[in-house]
């Protein structure tokens, strides 16, 4: 029998859960362009200290890790890079919650997502050039050559609005690494 989808146990009860989403990351990177293995599902939610109790409902305690209520309200209050984790028990998959509220970015993506049609069932993913940005900072971060080759993909598979991306990348002082994968691509 195949495996299930391991997407599916975190994107079921988000589009139960009704609050704006995107799948981001390494999933969306994969859709854009070279699909490529990933040990966790990003998502950008925009969720509310008043959706928690929405939130737990739609991940119950039996079948998933949450944090805490408190390590909620305190993410959902950072001003930038507020996340969360929630972890399905039976697969150990995990998907990576970043909390949407005070980042421009992460509106822009939800303004801009796309509904696409996966096995597991219909999804929002976040536009291509967010995926951008954001792996562009990554590598910014941390270095790692992964992010190079995933936009590099992306840019050879996916019409991107390109100068939206130069302007961007010149706001947030990523130009070089923009460069970097550009001239890689």
């Amino acid at each position: 029998m195949p495996e299930r989808d391991p997407l599916a146990p975190f994107l079921e009860p988000l589009e139960r859960l009704g609050l704006p989403y995107c799948v981001t990351g390494s999933v969306a990177a994969s859709v854009y362009g070279e699909p490529r293995l990933t040990a966790d599902v990003d998502v950008v939610l925009l969720l509310k200290v008043s959706d928690i109790a929405a939130l737990r409902a739609a991940f119950p305690d039996a079948v998933y890790y949450v944090p805490p209520d408190e390590t909620l309200r305190l993410q959902l209050a950072r001003p930038t890079r507020g996340m969360f984790n929630l972890i399905h028990h039976e697969s150990q998959f995990k998907a990576d919650i970043y909390v949407a509220a005070h980042d421009p970015l992460h509106a822009w993506a939800l303004a801009h997502r796309r509904r696409i049609e996966l096995d597991s069932g219909p999804i929002w993913l976040a536009p291509p050039e967010y995926v951008i940005l954001r792996k562009l900072e990554y590598l910014r971060e941390g270095g790692q050559d992964k992010h190079v080759r995933d936009i590099r993909f992306m840019l050879a598979m996916t019409p991107i609005d390109r100068a939206w991306v130069d302007e961007a990348t010149q706001r947030l002082g990523l130009g070089a690494e923009w460069q970097r994968c550009c001239a890689e691509s």
